[in-house]
Formats: structure tokens, C-alpha cells, sequence
């Protein structure tokens, strides 16, 4: 019998929790589907119902996983049965990919671990809604030493200012800066005004000693350096 305020549920349903922890652990993420991996994240959040239906929802309404935990907050909880443990539960996953991303691109110099860097731009920046502008500071051995957002913008622009980003490297006392945005449409292609924008910070950095290593342009589709890309 169940408790009070607490729903019936059948058999199936406890054992199939049972059953996907069991396979989760035998055979690891690739053992689950993304419904799955979302189910079993939702099973912390929702202890007393079935997440099944929750999981295939959110699927249907982002169309992945990492395009479900990567959803605005006011997005996923339109999303039925997903209350605010659920939602705190799916931004928790992403703050944590985030924070494992920055924390490879922070271990070893930035230019011998480039990849760790386009990684990380992309897990914190590649699926969001709005512009994101973010400088990656870094010291005479390109190492990290802070990363910050320095603008959000709209659908598709976003205000970013030279002087701004030279005097912020001077407070910080980075010798090289590693710029990065993200493009919501998904298509990495810089623009015109992101080339025009990336030369004025290389000659306003150039001034004072602080070198523009990249410009890195991230989106659902990929990645592009501008650097690779020679429009710098």
C-alpha cells in the first residue's frame, strides 16, 4: 500500500530503476541511452515517479541530451513534471561539465592544450541561447589565470570593446588573451564585424604588449579559429 500523499506505483517501475543503475554501472554511458541518462538523473530529483515519460519529453522538446541539460532554466520547467528539483538537478549537470572543461583547459599551458580550450568553450558556451563574449587571460607561460564573460548580447550580437579587454589584461597582469564567443545559430563562420572586432583588440593589445592568441568562434555545428583561419 502506499503512503500517504505518495502514488501507487507497479512493480515494473521500481525494478526498471533498478535495472538501468545495474546497466549504467556494468556497462558505463555508452551502456544508456540520453533518455536514459537523463532518467537516471531525474530519479534523484524525483524519487516517487515514473521519469520515463520526463526523460522522452525533453528529448523531444531539445533533441539530446546535452541539448536538454544545456536548456534555459524557464524552458525546461515548461517541460511537464519538471519541477525546480528537477530543473536544479539538469543545470547542475551542466555547471559540473563546465567546471571539468575549464578545469582541463587550466591545467597545463593554453597553447600546448588547445584542444582542452575549444573544449571547454564549447561545453560552456556552444548551446547558448544568446551571444556570449568570454577573454581567457593568460600569464607569460600562456597558463590560465582567469576567464571571464565580458558581454551577452542578443540572438546575434553582442557589445565588446577593445579598451576594455586591454585594460582588464593589464589589471590581471596577463602578457596574452584567448578571445572566444559563441554563435546561437549554430553556424561557427565568423562575421565581418567578428574580424574587424578581433584585429582592433590584437592592435589595441599590441600597444601594450599583450598578444591576441586566438579568436575561437563556437556553435552546435563546430568550431572556428580565427587564428587557423589567417583573418588576423
Amino acid at each position: 500500500m502506499a503512503e500517504e500523499g505518495e502514488p501507487d506505483r507497479k512493480p515494473g517501475h521500481l525494478g526498471h530503476r533498478q535495472r538501468l543503475r545495474k546497466r549504467f554501472l556494468d556497462g558505463g554511458p555508452a551502456a544508456v541511452a540520453d533518455y536514459e541518462l537523463l532518467e537516471l538523473i531525474l530519479f534523484l530529483a524525483i524519487p516517487r515517479q515514473d521519469t520515463k515519460p520526463i526523460a522522452r519529453a525533453l528529448i523531444d522538446r531539445f533533441g539530446g541530451f546535452a541539448e536538454a541539460v544545456s536548456a534555459p532554466v524557464a524552458a525546461l520547467a515548461e517541460v511537464k513534471g519538471m519541477g525546480e528539483a528537477a530543473v536544479v538537478a539538469l543545470k547542475t549537470v551542466a555547471a559540473g561539465a563546465e567546471r571539468l572543461a575549464r578545469a582541463e583547459a587550466s591545467a597545463s599551458p593554453a597553447m600546448t592544450s588547445f584542444q582542452a580550450v575549444i573544449d571547454y568553450c564549447r561545453v560552456a558556451m556552444a548551446r547558448r541561447p544568446v551571444e556570449q563574449f568570454r577573454v581567457l587571460f593568460l600569464d607569460k607561460q600562456n597558463v590560465l589565470i582567469r576567464d571571464e564573460v565580458q558581454g551577452e548580447g542578443t540572438i546575434d550580437q553582442t557589445p565588446a570593446y577593445p579598451r576594455e579587454v586591454v585594460r582588464r589584461a593589464l589589471e590581471l597582469g596577463a602578457t596574452a588573451v584567448i578571445l572566444a564567443h559563441n554563435h546561437p545559430s549554430g553556424d561557427p563562420t565568423p562575421s565581418r564585424a567578428d574580424i574587424a572586432l578581433t584585429k582592433a583588440i590584437a592592435k589595441a593589445g599590441e600597444a601594450i604588449g599583450v598578444e591576441v592568441l586566438d579568436h575561437v568562434i563556437v556553435g552546435r555545428k563546430g568550431h572556428v579559429s580565427l587564428k587557423a583561419g589567417k583573418y588576423f
